[in-house]
């Protein structure tokens, strides 16, 4: 028995033609009160919580910068008032004093070096790993993934006892080697789903040209993950710059770094309490890393969403 479709029944408020009457033709509907109300409200909460969320984090950074400038007793007598005057002397005395200036410097180095090492090592092994298919492909990118989620506690007295052998113990080389191992596992995760978004078909005009797979990685595919590279940059850059523990452990001579710089600073003081030098130094190494975020905050964002688009 043949059956035939019928019609849905048409809507009492609409003609055949789906237009409300009155309607004209290509004019659009009135929208509904009642989802521009709920709309509304939702912009209203959602922009009332990043409001919330922006003072609970700029007012303490302001508060540190402010009591940077003030002197001891201001500090103790009334922390949150404003400066009587800038006492730049607490910046000074923090950096020449306190040795913040070589604090600084040794930071630099090991962080600079140890950023360019992860960026390099973990952008080839990832591209190899998005871009070629080879037995035990999945399984070495499962170990970068599980390098994630090993506790880098459990790996300190092994750490330690093969930096040791290796002659590398308190050496700025071997604390750069340190970060970059311990940085690689997120660095080749991240960089793995960028290089899988994008197009194949500009790699492979190269090799028709006659590219070589070097060619191609450095001179085409690495300049097209660059909002990528920066993303996963500051991750690194953020979390290398405020490394204590693995410092801590394999640096521990003469030098220092900046973090172990200021846990001295604030130990050592006993029961002098030079709190103006000391949030003099806590803002000295607070500064590279809103500066860094405020200059690359725009390719942050778009590396941080290139990988969801295709």
């Amino acid at each position: 028995m043949k059956t035939t479709d019928t019609p849905p029944p048409a809507d009492p408020k609409t003609d055949a033609a789906g237009r409300v009457p009155g309607q004209r033709t290509g004019e659009r509907a009135a929208p509904d009160p009642g989802k521009s109300i709920t709309g509304s409200t939702l912009n209203v909460f959602s922009h009332g919580v990043l409001i919330i969320w922006a003072i609970m984090v700029v007012l303490p950074l302001l508060w540190a910068v402010m009591t940077s400038f003030k002197d001891d007793n201001s500090i103790l007598s009334d922390p949150w008032s404003l400066p009587d005057k800038l006492h730049f002397d607490n910046w000074s005395r923090a950096w020449s004093s306190a040795h913040m200036s070589e604090y600084f410097l040794n930071t630099i180095i090991v962080v600079g070096c140890s950023l360019v090492g992860t960026l390099v090592l973990g952008s080839m092994a990832a591209y190899v790993l998005a871009r070629f298919e080879f037995p035990g492909n999945r399984f070495i990118y499962f170990l970068f993934v599980g390098g994630m989620s090993f506790p880098i506690m459990l790996a300190l007295v092994p750490l330690f006892y093969v930096m040791n052998n290796m002659q590398l113990l308190n050496t700025i080389p071997g604390l750069i080697l340190a970060y970059i191992a311990y940085s690689l596992p997120f660095t080749v995760f991240f960089l793995t789903s960028f290089f899988r978004t994008l197009p194949s078909s500009i790699a492979e005009a190269a090799f028709v040209d006659g590219a070589s797979h070097t060619r191609t990685f450095f001179q085409i595919m690495l300049p097209m993950a660059k909002p990528g590279l920066i993303s996963v940059g500051i991750f690194n850059f953020l979390g290398q710059w405020n490394q204590y523990m693995l410092p801590t452990v394999l640096f521990n001579g003469d030098k220092k770094v900046l973090a172990q710089g200021l846990v001295e600073l604030a130990t050592s003081q006993g029961y002098k309490g030079d709190y103006s030098g000391l949030f003099a130094g806590l803002v000295m190494a607070m500064l590279p890393i809103l500066a860094a975020y405020i200059v690359f905050q725009r390719q942050v964002v778009a590396g941080l969403t290139a990988g969801a688009l295709k």
